[in-house]
């Protein structure tokens, strides 16, 4: 099955159209799952620690143009747990904060521990693959180690019997998603060109 994973899209509208028409061009019958922090929240950690009871709209970017284009299941990141707590909202408690599908677990990565480096720990796992974004920056890793490899947007890896993570990149500013083909067993991580063609 074709997997089309994005994630880190924090409520930007241009960047999150054309990460979809990429998709749509590109993998069609993909099913698309989004991997957290879909909005931006607009109030910091640190202030988040004291405040409470703020409206949806004071806390987060919320454009009724950018709720249409989420078509698509997601789990829910760090961004939407800091809404739901300045807020006291339900409405992302339904989002899970992990995801299992064929051979791979996702999550967001806010949970793991991250040096200051950006470098993540990741905590136990089962199955072959951990899909997650965090720190928008897309790579490939097994045994905690970021491999050195050169990312070629577009070129298929093919995963060997072992665990690996694989950070999907950010959709905001970088426009990057990841294609993950479970029966071929490849994770190819994708990029949209500068000219793509993102109008309805």
């Amino acid at each position: 099955m074709l997997y089309a994973l994005l994630g880190d899209l924090h409520s930007n509208i241009e960047d999150t159209k054309a990460v979809l028409a990429h998709i749509q061009q590109t993998a069609e019958e993909a099913t698309i799952i989004g991997l957290g922090d879909l909005y931006e929240c607009t109030v910091s950690k640190k202030k988040a620690q004291t405040m409470s009871g703020l409206s949806l709209e004071k806390a987060a970017i919320v454009e009724d143009e950018f709720e249409e284009l989420l078509t698509f299941p997601s789990i829910r990141g760090n961004q939407e747990e800091r809404i739901t707590q300045v807020t006291g909202i339900q409405r992302f408690k339904a989002l899970p904060e992990s995801m299992e599908i064929d051979g791979a677990t996702l999550m967001h990565g806010h949970q793991f521990k991250w040096n200051v480096n950006w470098q993540p720990t990741f905590p136990p796992f089962h199955q072959p693959l951990l899909f997650f974004g965090h720190s928008h920056e897309s790579g490939l890793y097994h045994q905690q180690k970021k491999l050195p490899i050169r990312i070629r947007y577009g070129q298929p890896i093919a995963i060997q019997e072992k665990q690996y993570g694989v950070n999907v990149g950010s959709v905001i500013d970088h426009r990057e998603w990841c294609l993950y083909d479970s029966k071929k067993r490849t994770v190819t991580f994708m990029c949209v060109p500068t000219t793509i063609n993102v109008t309805e």
